[in-house]
């Protein structure tokens, strides 16, 4: 946001001060090295020695000056004259030496000034120490080291932004709702029955009498919970801008600070401006940040966060909602949440943000399209198509991606080509058409694609080959992409053994045709066996019978999973099962790669030839070559052969 005051120039001041501040610094300390280097040397000795020295044949002190803790001066010795080795060397000249004596412990020694009297010309002695002065010249001291300690803090505050006295201030943002700017439930799309479920928020925000007449009372918190990237927030302030309040936003990790009770007296100072601007919404981003489980063991705990939780908890209850102040929060990990969050009448209402279908992610990228120049042949169904299970976020990034390639190509719009260039680049990564491949790793990577690809189209279960390549992209050398026809939430155990035997194709291709395999199937072998496993300990598809073996999971972040406690006599049993899944498998697909060895060969010679083949043509081939295609396969197939005229 700019700076309502204009004031620029203030601005490029005090960044030219920042900038600068540290070489300043470096170039004084380089002076004051300098200048020590300059200094005489020093040479300290015991007092003891000084008072021999005093009225010893040949030496004479010069500049003498008693002060109270030390004494300074300088030693002039003639030429042989025997002296103290430490201070008179050998010399055919008079040798001046600086010295100095150090007095803790004989300051008051009565011996010393009539001595001085009888040898030495002149000498300076400062006077001694009063304990009033002392006293007073050290809180002086003390006193402007304060003074420059909180002068340094103010400076640095107010150049970094805030206050030196808003530590307890919340650092939430206010968005004002203009018309020009506000966000509203048409900006939201792909997730109808999460707006359903807050479009009561919003009545209620627009006409409260309505619900008070009846003595109703509107929930007091709403958690917003779902994947990282589906629009959790972009709700929350469509929330706001459909009911036209304020919307204060702040995340959960701003409350907790090193300092103790700060982020209790942030949680204070939101509420406080929040019912100050009522009606209004209140949203706290990655609300797990702050509201995990307490702790019952008092020496993991952590103090400062569980006091933050505990004020949030007390202003919850204390607030009233009927003054219009609701209380949003978003997270993805719900489990972590402490249990007193989750009770009604605090977040009385859990509304679960999912990723969206092929529907929703065709609204989605509509919304996003909005500002972007497409072709006519653009098809944004295709595209929701290819994406399953993108989130919204995921979708935004594509159509933005699309956009810089056709800009980058010179197009005037963006193109189906552009669009689904993006997708392969969520999918598999960036493409590298720099990196020179040898002939014979060529035509490994052909031949172990051209295994995945075979596989794919002669197995029943498996999704439709949308298109195979042996250019590089990301960590790849090559990569089948597959997409299936409709959004699945279920699936079976025969389409699980099909996605194992479609990962296994390349590396048995390789061995059959190749003689060896190689180490490019390090990834397909992890996903085998993440498969094998997740059959084993967590649907019951094998032969341990329906039991769960796996640890919880979160459900809306995959792959996070607690090991279970499980007996060693189990552990061995699931692995063995484990293992007897993936040979089967194994079997499988390497007798049907060795009976279509012939279709295998074709496919790899022809994607050496033109290194990318698209789903249509890859059927082609296989069906001229004589292998026996799926129903699905063969569906594609003749689809693609009548719309040829």
């Amino acid at each position: 946001m700019e700076n309502p005051t204009g004031n620029k120039p203030e601005r490029k001041r005090t960044s030219f001060t920042l900038n600068y501040a540290p070489i300043l610094v470096i170039a004084l300390f380089g002076v004051m090295l300098w200048y020590q280097s300059k200094e005489p040397t020093i040479q300290t000795i015991p007092y003891g020695k000084f008072k021999q020295l005093i009225g010893a044949p040949g030496i004479t002190f010069r500049s003498l000056k008693v002060g109270r803790n030390d004494i300074r001066g300088e030693i002039i010795t003639r030429d042989n004259i025997a002296g103290p080795e430490d201070v008179e060397p050998k010399s055919d000249q008079p040798h001046i030496t600086s010295f100095k004596v150090l007095r803790l412990g004989v300051e008051r020694d009565e011996q010393l000034y009539p001595l001085l009297d009888k040898y030495v010309v002149d000498y300076q002695a400062e006077e001694e120490d009063k304990p009033i002065q002392t006293a007073l010249s050290t809180f002086l001291w003390l006193a402007l080291m304060l003074a420059g300690g909180v002068a340094i803090l103010f400076l640095s505050m107010r150049f970094f932004g805030g206050s030196p006295f808003s530590f307890g201030r919340s650092r939430h943002k206010v968005f004002a709702q203009k018309d020009s700017t506000k966000i509203t439930f048409e900006d939201v799309a792909g997730i109808d029955e999460a707006k359903a479920e807050l479009r009561e928020v919003v009545d209620f925000l627009k006409k409260p009498e309505k619900y008070q007449a009846l003595g109703g009372r509107i929930p007091k918190g709403v958690l917003l919970v779902g994947p990282p990237g589906t629009g959790k927030t972009l709700l929350a302030r469509s929330v706001a801008g459909e009911a036209g309040v304020p919307f204060f936003s702040i995340s959960g990790s701003d409350f907790v600070e090193l300092f103790a009770g700060v982020g209790a007296s942030r949680v204070r100072d939101l509420f406080r401006d929040a019912e100050s601007n009522a009606p209004c919404i209140i949203f706290i981003d990655e609300l797990d940040a702050m509201g995990k489980t307490r702790s019952s063991n008092s020496m993991m705990s952590h103090e400062e966060r569980e006091q933050t939780l505990n004020q949030l908890l007390v202003e919850m209850d204390g607030f009233d909602t009927n003054r219009g102040v609701i209380l949003m929060a978003a997270t993805n990990r719900p489990e972590t949440l402490d249990a007193a969050l989750l009770r009604p009448g605090r977040f009385d209402r859990t509304v679960v943000v999912d990723r969206p279908d092929i529907d929703g992610r065709e609204a989605i990228l509509k919304v996003h399209a909005r500002t972007v120049k497409l072709a006519p042949d653009v098809n944004l169904r295709k595209i929701a198509a290819l994406t399953p299970g993108a989130a919204g976020a995921d979708l935004a990034n594509l159509v933005n991606e699309g956009a810089l390639l056709a800009a980058r190509r010179g197009k005037s719009s963006v193109t189906m080509s552009e669009l689904d260039e993006a997708v392969e680049r969520g999918a598999v990564g960036l493409e590298r058409r720099s990196r020179v491949m040898r002939p014979e790793e060529k035509n490994r990577v052909a031949v172990h694609e051209a295994g995945h690809a075979l596989v794919a189209c002669v197995v029943d279960g498996c999704d439709p080959v949308h298109k195979v390549s042996i250019i590089p992209r990301g960590m790849a050398g090559g990569y089948v992409l597959q997409r299936p026809d409709g959004d699945r939430t279920l699936i079976t155990r025969h389409e699980l053994e099909a996605r194992i035997k479609v990962a296994l194709g390349g590396t048995i291709a390789e061995e059959i045709i190749l003689g060896e395999i190689s180490t490019g199937a390090t990834s397909d072998l992890q996903t085998v066996n993440d498969i094998a496993q997740r059959m084993v300990r967590e649907f019951g598809m094998s032969r341990l019978g329906r039991v769960y073996h796996a640890g919880e999971q979160n459900s809306f972040l995959p792959g996070f999973m607690e090991k279970s406690n499980v007996s060693e006599q189990t552990s061995r049993e699931i692995d063995l099962e484990v293992r007897s899944i993936i040979e089967q498998c194994v079997s499988t697909v390497r007798d049907l790669i060795a009976n279509n060895q012939p279709a295998l060969n074709e496919l790899a010679q022809c994607l050496i030839d033109k290194e990318v083949i698209e789903g249509r043509e890859l059927y082609q081939i296989l069906s001229r070559v004589g292998a026996p295609l799926t129903e699905a396969a063969m569906k594609t197939l003749l689809e693609s052969k009548a719309e040829i005229p």
